[in-house]
C-alpha cells in the first residue's frame, strides 16, 4: 500500500507525463525551422513555454475515466492547450491586463511586439479549431460535437464573455455573485471544454458529461480563487507572472472581496464539491486527489 508521499509523486509524474505529451505534439505539429517566419516563432514562443498544462491533463484523464485511449484524446487535449495559450497572449496586451510576464519570461507582445502577438494569438485559435476538426482517432460525428463544445466555451458565451465582463468592471465594486458568473466564464468555461473534450473522445454518455461539467465548474471557482490568493501573496519569481496584477488593475477578486482566509475556505469547499461529483465512478480516485491539489499550488 502506498504512502502519502508515494501517491503524490506518482500524481505528479502522471501529470508531468502529460505535459510532455502535449510539447512533444506541439514540437511536431510546428517544427522550429530556420525558415519560419516572425508569426510561426511568436506562436511557439508562447505554446511551447512551460506551464503546468492543467487543461490537457483533464482531457486526457476524463477520456481515460470513460474508457478512452491517451491516443483518443491527444488532438483535442492539444486543442484545448492552444486555446488557452492564445487567450494569455491576448489577456496579456496592454489593452487587456498590461502584464509583461507570464510563466516566468517576457509576455508574447514584450518579446515580438503588439501586433504580431494579436496574430499570434488568432493562428493559435484557429490552430485549435484545425485539431479538433481533425482528430483522425475518432469518428467526424464526436470531432463536431468536439468544435460546438470548444467553440461554445471559448466564445461570447464562455471565456471571451467572461473577459469582456471583467474589463468592463474594473474600477467597480461588484459583489460575489457577479463575480461567480464572470469567473464561471473566464476561467471555468474553458476547463469544462477540456473535461467535455475527454468525455466525447470516450463516447462517454449524458450522465457522465453532466458529472464531468459540474467536476469542472467547482475545480474552475476554486482554481480562480487560489489564483487571487496567490496575486497577493506569491513572489513574482514563484508565480512565472506578475503579481497584484488584479490590485493595479483595480479589478474586484475573491481575495479583496471576501479576505484571504475565507477564499480559501470557499475554495476548499468547492474542491471537495468537485470531489464529490465524481465519487460515483470507479477509477475517479486519481480525479478526486487533483482537484483537492489545487489548494496547494504556488503558481
Amino acid at each position: 500500500m502506498c504512502g502519502n508521499d508515494e501517491i503524490r509523486a506518482q500524481d505528479r509524474e502522471r501529470l508531468l507525463c502529460h505535459a510532455e505529451m502535449i510539447q512533444q505534439f506541439f514540437e511536431n505539429r510546428i517544427p522550429d525551422r530556420p525558415e519560419n517566419g516572425e508569426l510561426i516563432r511568436s506562436m511557439r514562443y508562447s505554446l511551447l513555454a512551460p506551464g503546468k498544462r492543467i487543461r490537457p491533463h483533464l482531457t486526457f484523464e476524463f477520456c481515460r475515466l470513460f474508457g478512452g485511449s491517451e491516443e483518443e484524446a491527444l488532438a483535442y487535449a492539444a486543442a484545448v492547450e492552444a486555446i488557452h495559450t492564445y487567450s494569455l497572449i491576448h489577456d496579456d496586451l496592454p489593452c487587456m491586463d498590461n502584464d509583461d510576464l507570464r510563466r516566468g519570461r517576457p509576455t508574447n507582445h514584450k518579446a515580438y511586439g503588439e501586433a504580431m502577438a494579436m496574430l499570434a494569438g488568432d493562428a493559435l485559435q484557429t490552430f485549435a479549431f484545425r485539431l479538433a476538426a481533425g482528430n483522425e482517432c475518432l469518428s467526424a460525428e464526436q470531432n463536431a460535437k468536439a468544435v460546438v463544445l470548444l467553440a461554445e466555451k471559448a466564445g461570447e458565451t464562455g471565456m471571451c464573455g467572461g473577459q469582456e465582463e471583467d474589463l468592463e468592471n474594473e474600477n467597480k465594486s461588484i459583489q460575489a455573485k457577479d463575480l461567480d458568473r464572470i469567473n464561471e466564464k473566464k476561467t471555468g468555461a474553458l476547463l469544462e471544454a477540456a473535461c467535455g473534450l475527454g468525455c466525447i473522445a470516450a463516447g462517454a454518455d449524458e450522465k457522465q458529461m453532466e458529472a464531468a461539467m459540474l467536476y469542472a465548474r467547482c475545480f474552475g471557482a476554486a482554481f480562480q480563487i487560489v489564483d487571487d490568493i496567490l496575486d497577493v501573496t506569491a513572489s513574482e519569481e514563484q508565480f512565472g507572472k506578475n503579481v497584484k496584477s488584479d490590485m493595479r488593475n483595480q479589478k474586484t477578486t475573491y481575495a479583496s472581496l471576501l479576505g484571504l482566509e475565507s477564499a480559501y475556505t470557499l475554495a476548499k469547499q468547492l474542491t471537495e464539491r468537485a470531489a464529490k461529483a465524481l465519487e460515483c465512478y470507479p477509477g475517479s480516485a486519481y480525479l478526486m486527489r487533483f482537484a483537492k491539489s489545487s489548494l496547494e499550488r504556488k503558481k
